[in-house]
Formats: C-alpha cells, structure tokens, sequence
C-alpha cells in the first residue's frame, strides 16, 4: 500500500468533504431563559492550590515530574479559561495583563 494511501486511510480520498458546507444551526434555547452571566470572575493566581494540598501525586519515582506536569496543565487552564472571560465580556483584558505581569 503506498504511503499516500495510508494517510488517506480507508476507503476515500482526502477531498472527498470538500466543498459540502455545513449548515449552521441556531441556537436550540429560549434566550429569555438564560440565567444571567456571573460578573465575579477572577483570575486565580495559584492553580493547583487545591490539587496541591491532596499531597505528592501517588505515582512512585515520578513524584517531582508529575507535580510539575500538573501544574504546567494547570495553568494553562487557568490563562485558557481568562482568554474566554475576556472574549465573553466578563472580565477587562487588562485585567489579565496586571495580574500576570505582577
């Protein structure tokens, strides 16, 4: 099997979805419904406190790297979850730029 082949996997060309558009669907829910959005967003400046005060992750030789994967992926939830505030309308942008240029 050639290699072009393989990466289109099975049964069909790459191309084949090109040129269908899909239709866009609108919105299921009666907005007069909606529970107004919470205007007390704040940006945690310690992600994993909670995750920390469980203790050492109980993975045995990994202890160091995972406490330090975890908090990685912690923090970027936290910078992905203030982008959304942003874009939402729910917090200043600049809000995020004081608080993580501190």
């Amino acid at each position: 099997m050639s290699a072009a082949r393989r990466r289109r996997g099975k049964g069909g060309s790459r191309g084949r979805r090109r040129g269908k558009k899909k239709e866009q669907v609108g919105f299921w829910g009666e907005v007069d419904k909606l529970p107004p959005a919470k205007q007390d967003v704040r940006i945690t400046s310690e992600a994993a406190a909670v995750v920390h005060s469980l203790g050492v992750p109980p993975l045995p030789g990994h202890e160091v790297i995972a406490t330090h994967y975890f908090s990685a992926v912690y923090e970027r939830a936290v910078q992905l979850s203030g982008a959304l505030a942003a874009a939402g309308g729910l917090i200043q942008p600049e809000e995020l730029l004081e608080e993580f240029t501190d």
